[in-house]
């Protein structure tokens, strides 16, 4: 696929399909953009009524240009698309560049010939741009293929947008502002070319250092997501998501279905793949410099040094209201500052070194706040004053920013009494912002980002004990509730779910009668609490369904009565299975936790205070399944009720290790049950002894439920592969695990290097590598499902679980081919476990549909190239050292036996 981009972006032939030479018409700014911008390659315009076009002789038909075309631009009316871009395939023409409108937009037509369309490019090979943009610019070709009325900057931003007008906008203040790009990219209706193929090609465009996108809507949310976690720890992707209302909460039926809202799970996924969401087009460059600039902050707090009180105050607010602190210095550098400021310095941070301060004396404030270490990132504010230099400070910056690896950044307001300085600032490589409220704005999103980068490159704690939960009994559940042809389940089916997956529930029984209910509330020992059981009535407080405190059986028998005739009055039609009796239980804390099944995201877990004033509060927090336990502690912490479930003025705390991992399970009940819409657990009641589900609702989804439903394909981020866990027994008899890697297993894997010989280690990374680092461990641990597959031999030694070997297979974007890799260490090699893992791992590539599996060896490596070779790949030189081995996995792989 990167070879069919790279005919789009840096193409050395265009084909301009609808040329012009009337002034009005896109095909004329297109062609002379175009030539005017400079481009470096050939242009061939394209129109049958024209000789030439701004003197550049014209061909009647792609077709019969005597030339191999890189990239076609169609300018031409929507009905006259879909027979050119046949043309174009029989042309040979490397990729499309479609500018036309009226397709997708325009209904049920334009959505067939966008389908014609695609469907006939996928038959050349060829991929789409388009249609309905503006256009693109690759700044270091000097190609303009657009009708935008400017070139952009040459940079190293690569900014992609689905609004073609943004673009025109963008493009005239980027030139204001020395914005420049690498490339500039209008996508439109993205019937092919989406986000996803952007990422991954701009990813690994080494002249690209961070990817903008303007949204307004998203299609294939599983390869987003899978593109973006590929390379946000190494790439910032920074996203304007426009359209922040809501409609798909007003049809909800549960709690969570009405405060899980369509933009909060774009938050949601964002901030899981490492992206960073900004608010207006202003933030998402100002970040994109600062970025690119200066190192990431490790922490929130902000020293301030200005030689104004006001736009100090002003910072000050912005950083407070939205959640950064500011810098508690230490006695040492309250010393320093007393030493070196005037008496009446402001001696808080912010640091007001006053009107008259000298260069020399913002340099020393500046140091000694550098110095501290509870400073995470310094601001410096300069406002223009009679007897001030605003060059000579920001110099002194400059020369104190080479010596620290803090976060700096300056605000020097005003416009011509500082335009020098702030030019003297950014050539230095420090940020200037022209309002202190934007510097400490982005002082708080690169820290946001460093914790969004932390989170996906942290070790997830282990799971404190074994889960199993008991699928097969849901699915029966289930089964039979959808046989009955009902999507509700009532609350005791509910609970019985729960139990299923180890979510503690209240001993509960259902009842039919007065006299079985004074029974039963005897049984379980009092109070209880009883509550209507209907399939019809989701909120069962609101027609008179729940009774608490009952304290007697002639209470309970009264109460049943009494539950009865409220429901039957308040829902004449309601089905009423009975009453569900359940101790009575007090806790000092009412969580919920829930799911709603996102129409793009598939189900988001959510998180917060619960109980009757849920909607109220919307103390609440969202994740995506699936969960680890470090995923599920960020959840929870990112609640106000947090607070208080870690422990409050004397009042102890409860297990926090026991909610992450009631998390962990309940993203596996979401992620095994498709058909799952909705589910509430409101309230889970916990303290310091415990937690218990009080009240459960569950909605099926009418769409998926009794359908065959393709494992996981409801989600966005593919969760553990447990149906590759096999077993493997050695040549010696002892019995290894062969499984997926997970990212708890990094502990293992680094104590696995330390078996590998000097010559296994050659042989494995062709290199010797004296100190393994946790960034290299978590590339190996941490791995999208999607994108590659690593299979480790887990054995036991000595009551200890050890790592023996990892068989890897590494998918290019295209999906169609992979790198394969291999290592046994020393202790475990001689026992058959190369062989086997080999055979395994291309298996599963097979099952994965890769076509093509590769491997670059060293010669020396003789027992890797005899394993491959025995499997059917074709072994050729590359030098003196290594040679390359290829197979096409399902007409060539010969696998041996097991």
């Amino acid at each position: 696929m990167v070879e069919k981009l790279d005919k789009i972006f840096s193409p050395k032939t265009v084909a301009v399909i609808g040329a012009s030479n009337n002034p009005g018409s896109v095909g004329y700014a297109l062609m002379k953009n175009l030539i005017a911008s400079g481009y470096t390659g050939i242009i061939y315009p394209v129109n049958i009524k024209q000789k030439s076009v701004l003197g550049v002789r014209c061909y009647p038909e792609v077709g019969q240009i005597p030339d191999e075309i890189d990239l076609a631009v169609i300018a031409t009316p929507a009905a006259t698309v879909p027979g050119l871009v046949h043309a174009c395939g029989e042309a040979g023409v490397g990729g499309l560049l479609i500018l036309s409108a009226g397709f997708k937009e325009v209904g049920e037509e334009g959505n067939r010939m966008a389908a014609e369309m695609l469907e006939i490019a996928q038959s050349y090979g060829m991929r789409i741009v388009g249609p309905n943009c503006l256009g693109l610019i690759n700044p270091r070709l000097r190609l303009n293929a657009s009708f935008a009325n400017r070139m952009a900057l040459p940079g190293n931003i690569a900014f992609i947008s689905q609004s073609g007008a943004l673009c025109t906008a963008i493009l005239d203040w980027a030139a204001d502002q020395n914005v420049g790009f690498s490339h500039f990219i209008s996508i439109g209706s993205m019937i092919d070319v989406g986000f996803h193929d952007l990422i991954d090609y701009f990813g690994n465009d080494s002249r690209t250092s961070c990817i903008l996108i303007y949204m307004e809507s998203m299609t294939n949310a599983r390869q987003f997501m899978s593109a973006a976690r590929a390379f946000a720890r190494t790439k910032p992707i920074i996203v304007l998501k426009a359209g922040r209302s809501d409609e798909g909460s007003k049809v909800a039926m549960s709690h969570t279905g009405t405060l899980a809202g369509n933009d909060a799970s774009f938050d949601a996924a964002f901030k899981r793949a490492g992206i960073l969401r900004v608010e207006r087009i202003s933030q998402m460059f100002n970040l994109a410099q600062a970025l690119s600039m200066q190192k990431r902050p490790r922490g929130k707090r902000l020293a301030i040094v200005t030689n104004a009180g006001g736009p100090g105050v002003l910072a000050t607010d912005y950083l407070m209201a939205h959640g950064g602190e500011l810098a508690q210095f230490t006695s040492t550098t309250f010393g320093r500052l007393n030493e070196i400021l005037p008496p009446t310095w402001s001696h808080r941070d912010p640091v007001d070194v006053l009107g008259d301060a000298s260069p020399e004396r913002y340099r020393e404030a500046i140091k000694a706040c550098l110095a501290d270490p509870n400073v995470d990132g310094l601001l410096t504010i300069f406002t223009p004053q009679a007897i001030t230099r605003p060059e000579a400070v920001a110099e002194e910056l400059l020369a104190l920013a080479k010596k620290t690896n803090k976060t700096m950044l300056a605000a020097w307001l005003g416009e011509q009494d500082v335009e020098e300085a702030r030019d003297i600032l950014e050539a230095g490589g420090i940020p200037n912002y022209r309002y202190p409220e934007s510097a400490v704005d982005s002082f708080l999103k690169m820290y946001q980002y460093a914790e969004n980068i932390k989170l996906l490159t942290e070790t997830p704690a282990t799971i404190p004990h074994q889960f199993t939960p008991d699928t097969d009994a849901a699915r029966a559940m289930l089964d039979d509730i959808i046989d009955e042809g009902r999507y509700a389940l009532t609350e005791n089916e509910a609970k019985a779910l729960m139990r299923s997956y180890q979510i503690p529930v209240l001993d509960t029984r259902l009842v039919h009668s007065p006299e079985e209910a004074g029974k039963v509330a005897a049984e379980l020992g009092f109070p209880v609490v009883m509550k209507i059981v209907s399939p019809d009535i989701q909120h069962k407080t609101d027609v008179g369904g729940v009774q608490l405190n009952i304290t007697s059986a002639s209470l309970a028998e009264r109460t049943f009565n009494h539950i009865m005739d409220s429901a039957r009055a308040a829902k004449p039609e309601a089905d009423l299975v009975g009453v569900l009796i359940e101790p009575m239980v007090g806790r000092r804390y009412e969580l919920l936790i829930g799911s709603k099944k996102d129409p793009i995201f598939g189900p988001v877990i959510v998180f917060g205070m619960g109980g009757v004033a849920v909607e109220v509060f919307k103390d609440l927090h969202m994740g995506l399944p699936p969960l680890n336990m470090n995923l599920a502690q960020r959840i929870i912490e990112e609640t106000k009720i947090y607070k208080l479930l870690q422990g409050y003025r004397g009042m102890p705390g409860v297990d926090i290790p026991s909610i992450q991992f009631l998390l962990y399970k309940f993203a596996y009940l979401v992620m095994d049950f498709p058909e799952i819409a909705e589910i509430d657990i409101n309230p889970f009641v916990v303290d310091e002894n415990g937690g218990v589900v009080l009240d459960a609702k569950v909605i099926l989804d009418k769409e998926t439920a009794g359908k065959d439903v393709a494992p996981y394909s409801h989600l966005i981020i593919r969760p553990y592969p447990k149906e590759y866990i096999t077993s493997y027994t050695l040549q010696d008899g002892r019995e290894a695990v062969l499984r997926p890697i997970r990212p708890e297993d990094e502990p293992m894997e680094e104590e696995m290097f330390t078996k590998f010989s000097e010559q296994t280690q050659y042989f494995r990374f062709f290199e010797f590598i004296p100190q393994v680092t946790h960034s290299m461990l978590i590339r190996f641990t941490q791995i999208d499902y999607d994108r590659e597959m690593a299979i480790i031999a887990e054995l036991e030694e000595d009551g200890r679980k050890v790592m023996a070997g990892v068989a890897r297979i590494v998918a290019d974007i295209t999906r169609n081919s992979a790198e394969f890799a291999i290592v046994i260490a020393d202790p475990w090699q001689g026992q058959g476990l190369g062989n086997r893992m080999t055979d395994y791992i291309l298996e599963i590539a097979a099952k994965m549909q890769i076509k093509t599996v590769y491997a670059n060896i060293l010669k020396q490596n003789v027992k890797m190239v005899h394993i491959l070779k025995k499997r059917g790949f074709r072994i050729t030189s590359k030098d003196f050292e290594t040679c390359y081995a290829e197979a096409e996995v399902a007409s060539e792989m010969v696998l041996s036996p097991q």
